[in-house]
């Protein structure tokens, strides 16, 4: 049976013996740390010195960083810290006509890495598309290639056999839509989630993707409800937003480049609406700060990020 993750303690009660979001856990990704999309923007860092940062500053989990040590080694590294793998992430690789061969092996692969580290989270995603990442942010137009509906399909269908594997070990999947795949608008992530079982696949809500995708977060959390098993607590800065959607950046590995995405509380995220329609919802599931790149010292951002989620759930228990 997995082991159910420790609960955050950051608020007092808004009434007695309650807070708001306690059956939460707040984590945080290593890619702040260790970019994979473009690590030449950041020195290496030593995968168990990002382990101490995230314990240090409060965090109870994270992804399965790349760099991470594996088997016994990253058991007693994570024992040591009292940290917890919330999440693997599968990449799978798909064209407009669906996954291609060999994506559902890959993600096979990826979920036993979950399950041996006892993980909780697949978190599901298509990989950049050659002919979307170049567009990401304004990803809207009429001429923007997009699944075909027997892609979709086969792509749905995918999604619910690994999700059945992951319940039939303990483990939950949760689809991940992404700035610069076939799945990044509202519009693509509705046709998709209308036509996958909700039973078996769940979602992992990003709300830095969501917002560059040209959605609400706040909306979304309201209009999926349960079926958001999965949250990825992400900030977009707005200048560096409004070029991509200009064309003046061109494409998504450029913004990541000019830093799109930011601490939260520095962009244009509505920190307190997202965890406020969360907690109306007595959401029980991995909060992950996310920060693809950062200007700062990685630990300060981090720190910055920590600080701001956790005033924001005081203020949102009463606690002034």
């Amino acid at each position: 049976m997995t082991q159910r993750a420790p609960t955050i303690d950051l608020v007092p009660a808004r009434v007695p013996g309650r807070r708001p979001l306690a059956g939460a856990t707040l984590g945080i990704n290593q890619i702040l740390w260790a970019n994979d999309d473009l690590p030449e923007l950041a020195p290496p860092i030593e995968p168990l010195t990002i382990l101490d940062e995230m314990a240090r500053l409060g965090y109870k989990g994270s992804q399965l960083g790349r760099t991470f040590p594996r088997g016994d080694a990253l058991r007693q590294a994570l024992r040591e810290r009292g940290l917890r793998i919330a999440e693997v992430y599968a990449s799978l690789e798909c064209t407009t006509d669906g996954p291609v061969p060999g994506a559902l092996e890959r993600g096979r692969a990826r979920l036993a890495e979950l399950h041996a580290v006892d993980g909780d989270v697949l978190v599901a995603a298509l990989s950049l598309s050659p002919d979307r990442v170049g567009r990401g942010g304004r990803a809207d137009g009429a001429d923007v290639p997009r699944l075909s509906d027997q892609g979709l399909d086969r792509l749905a269908r995918l999604l619910e056999k690994l999700a059945a594997e992951a319940q039939a070990v303990g483990r939950r999947l949760a689809f991940h839509h992404h700035v610069g795949t076939y799945v990044e608008t509202p519009d693509e992530l509705e046709r998709l989630m209308a036509v996958a079982d909700p039973g078996l696949v769940g979602l992992c809500l990003d709300t830095g993707h969501w917002l560059l995708g040209g959605g609400d977060p706040v909306a979304a959390l309201k209009g999926y409800g349960e079926r958001v098993s999965h949250v990825h607590l992400k900030d977009v800065d707005s200048a560096v937003a409004a070029r991509m959607r200009t064309g003046e950046i061109p494409g998504f590995l450029d913004g990541l480049r000019e830093r799109v995405f930011t601490e939260i509380g520095s962009g244009t995220l509505d920190v307190a609406g997202v965890l406020d329609a969360l907690a109306a919802r007595d959401y029980r599931g991995w909060m992950i700060v996310e920060q693809d790149t950062t200007w700062r010292p990685p630990s300060e951002s981090a720190a910055i990020s920590q600080a701001i989620v956790t005033y924001a759930l005081r203020e949102l228990a009463g606690d002034r």
